[in-house]
């Protein structure tokens, strides 16, 4: 992804580049994972999500993002790349909301209160930076039912007391019946577990 964003390469070498890259796409045969279907590879929920956007060491996308608890919340640690550029130099801010959401949802996992996202206000106070590590710290601040709210923030991992995005958000367990719903292919996964979090 890095090459591709960053070649000056001249365009009869991008045509044989792509042709190849048809080449080896027509190599990954076999059935294909429907649109619903937990991988194998996941362990879904509460854990590892090998193709998250934002998480998933296998999706071309991600940073990847690292999770790990830190006091009352969790930290994510990731250096974005010119994959995921906005303005030349800085992020995209979607690839900080997306940042914030997802590490706002394993802070509800962490917490105990396992939600899906209703709502998420994200403030930009400066521009974030690529190639440069970055930290992100999410904490539950409160519930109410099944109503988490969670505060979120990132900044740089050379100057952590500075936040250069914050979130708020909402987040809901869904009852029963709407995991099911929501998440068919969970039954039957090993222990019985219950589908939670926007991972």
């Amino acid at each position: 992804m890095d090459a591709t964003v960053r070649t000056a390469t001249p365009t009869d070498v991008l045509h044989r580049v792509t042709d190849g890259v048809r080449r080896l796409t027509g190599q990954l045969t076999g059935r294909r994972r429907a649109r619903a279907e937990i991988p194998a590879v996941d362990e879904f929920p509460g854990g590892v999500r090998m193709y998250s956007p934002v998480t998933g060491a296998g999706s071309p996308l991600s940073p990847p993002m690292r999770v790990t608890p830190d006091g009352d919340g969790v930290v994510g640690r990731c250096t974005l790349g010119i994959a995921h550029e906005g303005p030349p130099g800085y992020g995209h801010g979607g690839m900080s909301a997306m940042l914030l959401d997802e590490l706002m949802g394993w802070a509800c996992a962490a917490a105990g209160s396992p939600g899906m996202t209703v709502s998420l206000q994200v403030r930009y106070h400066r521009p974030v930076p690529l190639e440069t590590p970055l930290r992100v710290f999410a904490r539950v601040t409160g519930t109410e039912g099944r109503k988490i709210s969670v505060d979120g923030s990132i900044s740089t991992e050379e100057d952590p007391s500075v936040a250069v995005v914050t979130a708020e958000g909402v987040f809901v367990s869904p009852d029963p019946d709407r995991t099911r719903a929501l998440f068919p292919d969970l039954q039957g996964t090993p222990g019985g577990r219950q589908a939670h979090g926007s991972r």
